[in-house]
């Protein structure tokens, strides 16, 4: 993301966008990636909601997420895009508040990388993960 600095991603984090919602897709090639034609886009919150429920010394990934949202809502996959948008939006606004912080660096990207994008990058990430007991083993940097 870009102009962090000048961004109210708690306003975003809160602004439900009219999601929950649904759509079918009908590109035969996608329906062949996502194993189905119904996609779920869950809200930004959401992602913040079950970021927060990663305890201490574990670690989550975007897809391990996305597949849960499918997995409780009836869908064959959730969307990816805004799932990644998602997931930095509450990053930064956990870095925005000075209280009720989200333990975001816990949460990896779907390939169970470092996520560059989250506030102070991979090195903050890297060290937060130290901090909280995750094993170096369990999470990959490019």
């Amino acid at each position: 993301m870009a102009n962090e600095d000048k961004k109210d991603f708690n306003g975003m984090l809160n602004d439900s966008k009219d999601m929950p919602k649904f759509q079918t897709i009908t590109d035969p090639k996608s329906i062949e990636k996502y194993g189905g034609s119904r996609m779920y886009f869950a809200p930004p919150i959401a992602y913040d909601k079950v970021m927060r429920l990663v305890p201490f010394g574990k670690l989550i990934t975007v897809g391990q997420i996305r597949e849960y949202f499918a997995d409780i809502n009836g869908a064959d996959f959730t969307e990816p895009i805004t799932a990644g948008i998602f997931v930095s939006i509450a990053a930064w606004a956990s870095y925005q508040r000075s209280e009720d912080k989200t333990p975001y660096w816990r949460t990896l990207k779907a390939n169970g990388e470092l996520n560059a994008k989250y506030p102070g990058g991979i090195e903050a990430s890297s060290s937060n993960h130290r901090k909280s007991g995750a094993p170096y083993s369990m999470f990959r940097t490019r």
